[in-house]
């Protein structure tokens, strides 16, 4: 049983995962949570307009890194696998932070595509779904990028038929458009019809027609998935799985869209680094609802707690395996 790690490093946060992995005979693999934590670091924040990672990003990132080698070596976990998405792939600086990671972890961080992004968000997402929900689609509403990803599952492996990866996101959004508090008809319109255009190459690229199930997964889909069943507080083991109407989405989505910051901050399931960019991020999630549902006739979001983590842990273990 492999005790393994993986580090997914966003635009928006940075998360761990440490599991124990178990490999049944007939390659299906059982993941068992040894610890699951997600820090806010902000690594994109400005990115856009400066093509450099912010100074305050990268202390924000090794304090983070810090805290996540000293649980490494406190639960004895030698194989990890930091993978790094969006905000480095666009940065200057980028070579700062391959450094601080080098430095800290004793690994070199993986700068991965869009669609290695997609192909392994959707391994981690759909592992426990009923393989006779396929096929699914997956969507990753990331702080700088959305992937949208398309496949089937048989209980062992995942089958990714096409995926793409689209550059709106939660942050991106949120530096781009919404400027006010809360965001004036005006910016959201602007910002729904950003998102549009920038996800239309996306549905080209994905075929829909067979899709049975929508599954979303990340921190933006999880959170209004919490707001929209009125929990009291993040609650991950209530949100995994669950199942919600696309009209219950939708309408969850326009309140966070017109909440000012204050109120945002007063729901008991937001985390603190989300409070600023969720409604950015529900702007993305309302338009693929809509668009799913015109496109496969979807009736129903899945949200998912698993996701990329989850796929590199399995990726990580195989590997582990293999040598």
């Amino acid at each position: 049983m492999p005790r393994v790690a993986a580090i997914d490093c966003g635009t928006n946060s940075i998360r761990l995962l440490v599991a124990d992995v178990t490999i049944r005979e007939d390659g299906s693999q059982w993941l068992v949570d040894v610890h699951r934590e997600m820090r806010v670091n902000r690594l994109g924040q400005g990115v856009d307009a400066t093509h450099r990672i912010a100074s305050e990003s990268l202390a924000r990132t090794k304090e983070a890194l810090l805290a996540y080698g000293e649980m490494l070596r406190r639960t004895s976990t030698t194989t990890v696998r930091l993978c790094a998405t969006s905000a480095t792939r666009d940065a200057e600086n980028r070579d700062e932070f391959f450094t601080m990671v080098r430095e800290i972890l004793g690994v070199d961080a993986e700068v991965i595509t869009g669609e290695e992004e997609a192909r392994l968000s959707f391994a981690g997402a759909v592992a426990d779904l009923d393989p006779d929900e396929g096929p699914a689609v997956v969507a990753d509403v990331g702080g700088g990028s959305t992937e949208l990803v398309a496949g089937t599952w048989d209980a062992v492996a995942a089958e990714v038929a096409a995926a793409y990866s689209a550059n709106v996101g939660c942050v991106r959004l949120t530096e781009k458009v919404l400027h006010d508090d809360p965001p004036s008809a005006a910016q959201v319109a602007e910002a729904e019809a950003f998102t549009r255009e920038t996800l239309a190459p996306a549905f080209e690229a994905v075929d829909l027609a067979d899709i049975q199930t929508w599954v979303a997964v990340a921190g933006t889909a999880t959170t209004i998935a919490a707001v929209a069943m009125g929990l009291r507080s993040y609650a991950p083991e209530k949100i995994h799985l669950a199942r919600l109407g696309l009209d219950e989405v939708r309408e969850t989505c326009l309140r966070l869209e017109s909440m000012p910051r204050s109120e945002r901050a007063a729901l008991g399931p937001m985390h603190p680094g989300r409070v600023d960019v969720i409604g950015g991020g529900s702007i993305v999630v309302r338009v693929l609802a809509e668009e799913l549902a015109e496109r496969a006739g979807v009736t129903e979001l899945v949200v998912s707690e698993h996701d990329i983590l989850d796929g590199i842990a399995r990726e990580c273990a195989r590997a582990s395996r293999a040598q």
